[in-house]
């Protein structure tokens, strides 16, 4: 609980941070910069803290999980939140995870369920945008399936790096 009133201080205190764009732009390609732009502050700044993590975890970490801890969350640029809503999303998730499952129906997309639509469907919106912005195909896996249970992908070729991303994007 402590660390999502942190997540929300933070998202709060956003607009009086610059995110560090030059850092972006070392492990992005153009278009995906723009993509990473036209998140909300809170998002640059939050993906920004999530590279750092990556990278203090593995210095050497590949291209494609550099860009997918930048871009991870790219998804929610179709819709900003406030963050009130995000930590309503979150709480919710938390204590009241049927019923917010049943409100994030993307079909069921309105003004006050958008919280739930946004928190469900933005790694599946990351994807669609990293597919426009020609990104590497495992950049796009890993932000599809950043939210997912790692445990159904102990198999996968990519694992380590999702458990990676996952780890740095949860310490956030």
């Amino acid at each position: 609980m402590l660390h999502r009133l942190g997540q929300g201080l933070r998202a709060v205190l956003a607009f009086a941070t610059s995110p560090d764009l030059d850092l972006a732009g070392r492990y992005l390609t153009q278009r995906e910069l723009a993509a990473f732009t036209r998140m909300s502050r809170a998002d640059q700044l939050h993906s920004l803290n999530v590279l750092r993590s990556v990278l203090r975890a593995e210095p050497a970490a590949p291209a494609v999980l550099t860009a997918a801890a930048l871009l991870h969350d790219v998804g929610k640029s179709r819709y900003h939140l406030a963050v009130w809503q995000k930590t309503l999303a979150v709480l919710m998730l938390r204590f009241a995870p049927g019923l917010s499952q049943k409100l994030s129906h993307e079909e069921s997309f309105s003004k006050w369920r958008a919280l739930f639509v946004v928190r469900r469907n933005h790694p599946k919106w990351s994807g669609e945008l990293l597919r426009e912005c020609g990104s590497d195909t495992v950049v796009i896996w890993l932000a599809e399936n950043h939210h997912g249970d790692a445990k159904h992908y102990r198999d996968h070729k990519y694992i380590s790096l999702l458990t990676t991303l996952q780890a740095a994007d949860s310490s956030y």
